[in-house]
């Protein structure tokens, strides 16, 4: 439940609040709420552990940054913290999650459809101009990764971060990515993956991740894997790519 707090700043930013319902697909690090007014339907994310908070935080910015940009996501409507949690108001969009879906999926033809439409979209995130980095995203990302370590927040070892430093795949040209690019983070609507949620690790960096991940359930399936990449229609990833991104990078978020 909100507090009475919470509410009233939902409120101030989208009219008064009808109903409230938790949403049944919800990550582990934070709550979804849909939130419903008289100008229509929200969604308000909250977290209330310290690095789950600041991962919305960044988030929020991050949909803020992209408030008119081309890159579909939803819309920022505000964000909110007190000293329990932190809050995320956004638009509700309407759809369901690529992994809901592909389980859903009458046909094998039909979840290639999807896999083609997801590869599709990552292709269009990918080949966007972007911004020049300021710092390689590999080496922010195993720094990270330490620190998360340190702090005993990550599920990965000493041993696997040290082979991952020592064990960098070739640079190739940064891009912007989703950064946590899953079956999870992206929704289909009218059977195709059309936006990217869960957006807080979007930034510009190695394409070969957002791969990586984006083929993390079904990357000894050549047919949905075929059928990814025929959408995607830019360079494939090596097995050990897969390993090091997949296996390795994100053992630590």
């Amino acid at each position: 439940m909100l507090n009475d707090q919470v509410r009233q700043w939902t409120a101030s930013k989208v009219g008064a609040l009808t109903e409230i319902n938790l949403l049944d697909e919800q990550g582990c690090t934070s709550q979804v709420q849909k939130i419903s007014t008289a100008s229509g339907c929200y969604i308000l994310k909250s977290a209330t552990k310290e690095k789950y908070r600041a991962w919305l935080k960044t988030e929020a910015e991050v949909l803020e940054r992209l408030a008119n940009h081309s890159i579909p996501v939803p819309r920022y409507f505000g964000f909110y913290e007190d000293e329990d949690a932190s809050y995320l108001l956004m638009s509700f969009e309407e759809g369901m999650t690529l992994t809901s879906a592909l389980k859903q999926a009458a046909s094998d033809g039909e979840k290639q459809d999807l896999m083609r439409s997801f590869g599709q979209l990552l292709h269009d995130l990918h080949t966007l101009p972007a911004p020049a980095p300021t710092r390689d995203w590999l080496t922010q990302q195993l720094e990270l990764s330490a620190y998360y370590l340190q702090q005993g927040e990550a599920d990965g070892n000493a041993q696997l971060l040290e082979k991952l430093n020592n064990h960098k795949p070739s640079q190739i040209d940064q891009t912007w990515i989703h950064g946590d690019c899953t079956p999870d983070n992206v929704l289909v609507q009218a059977g195709k993956v059309t936006l990217f949620i869960d957006v807080a690790a979007m930034t510009v960096g190695d394409p070969r991740h957002d791969v990586a991940l984006a083929l993390r359930r079904c990357f000894q399936n050549d047919v949905l894997k075929t059928a990814f990449y025929q959408g995607y229609g830019r360079q494939t990833i090596t097995d050990d790519e897969f390993r090091y991104f997949h296996d390795g990078l994100y053992e630590f978020f």
